[in-house]
């Protein structure tokens, strides 16, 4: 009773997702759209930058603007609209707001396209845009609106709030007795003074929630890394589908060991002789001086594979002659269908020599 309690507790543990997703389905998920990502690190980027470019390019806004206000009360209020004026109007109000706008918008595209690349990398695939009926479903929608990433989202929009709360209400604490004294002050400085304080207070803001938009990220990536994890069952399979089955890979091995050992045991027939030791090590050697340069290894064995050959060669007939040393340093410094080594020609010709005498003897009596 208790080995089948433990053994279903391993079973059953073995099913928990407790492992580290590996490189391949992470690379699948990414090609389905599953990437750490959080939305609020561009748009606190945008913020931040948007408003460090108003600092930056601060006297040609300034010119811009003026210029734009100078025509309407010096040229436009005055002028008498006519079918032919009035394209020529709108043309130079909408050229101005262009050239007013487009360093805002440069700013925003670039610092979105970098801030996602900088999240993960260069992705393109329209799986996310597919149809899914699953997130029609109510009940799934109901369950993700009480769920802790809903709570999460709901904690961190009353902190952005109260975070831009505070930074407006310190700004104008600050500057409220200056505030107070924009009645008695030109256009110029009530402008100039709002843009500084505008300015100053987005830097401040943005600063603030690309520090909130990072640690949401840091979340996002706890958060995608474990929903990608594994159970030790889900590796398993995953390795068998990329590896193949280890039980039928040692089984092709297996077959292919018993192949090659067939084989080879249908070439020991042909042997001239073989070298054994007498019992670990057996090598079959063959030598036809017409074709050959030197004697090759046809077959070679140990132990269990040695008595085979020895079997072998002596069901057919071939001549087997003990000589340790030499059986011992074919088997380890040449393989089967190798030449002989330079080295051992002296004593495999002496070998061979005997073998051709007695095969003379035999045949001669």
């Amino acid at each position: 009773m208790h080995k089948f309690r433990l053994q279903l507790d391993l079973q059953l543990f073995s099913q928990e997702k407790t492992e580290k997703a590996t490189p391949r389905k992470t690379q699948e998920a990414r090609k389905k759209g599953q990437v750490s990502k959080s939305a609020e690190l561009p748009s606190a980027f945008i913020l931040l930058f948007t408003f460090a470019g108003f600092s930056m390019f601060g006297m040609f806004y300034k010119q811009r603007i003026y210029q734009m206000f100078g025509h309407l009360f010096n040229d436009w209020l005055t002028m008498e609209m006519t079918e032919s004026n009035i394209r020529v109007l709108f043309y130079d109000v909408a050229l101005d707001m262009l050239i007013i706008l487009a360093p805002v918008f440069a700013i925003a595209v670039i610092v979105a396209i970098v801030g996602n690349v900088m999240q993960f990398g260069f992705l393109f695939t329209g799986e996310p845009l597919k149809l899914k009926f699953s997130k029609l479903n109510p009940f799934n929608g109901f369950k993700q609106i009480f769920s802790l990433r809903s709570l999460i989202e709901f904690a961190k929009s009353i902190s952005k709030l109260l975070i831009i709360g505070l930074l407006v209400f310190q700004s104008i604490a600050s500057n409220w007795n200056r505030i107070l004294l924009l009645s008695s002050l030109s256009i110029e400085q009530i402008f100039s003074f709002t843009a500084r304080l505008t300015v100053g207070l987005g830097i401040k803001i943005g600063a603030v929630l690309v520090i909130v938009a990072f640690a949401d990220y840091m979340y996002q990536r706890y958060e995608h890394a474990k929903s990608l994890r594994m159970s030790k069952q889900d590796i398993k399979d995953e390795f068998k589908k990329s590896e193949g089955d280890p039980l039928i890979k040692s089984r092709i091995r297996e077959k292919q060991r018993r192949m090659a050992m067939q084989r080879m045991m249908q070439e020991v027939p042909k042997a001239d002789v073989v070298i054994t030791n007498p019992t670990h090590f057996a090598i079959a050697l063959q030598y036809d001086a017409s074709k050959m340069e030197a004697p090759l290894i046809i077959a070679k064995g140990m132990d269990h594979v040695a008595l085979k050959i020895r079997e072998v060669a002596k069901e057919h007939g071939v001549i087997m002659m003990e000589n340790k040393p030499l059986a011992r340093a074919l088997y380890e410094r040449a393989d089967i269908g190798d030449s002989i080594p330079a080295d051992l020609f002296q004593a495999v010709a002496e070998v061979l020599a005997y073998v051709y005498k007695l095969k003379g003897r035999v045949k001669s009596s």
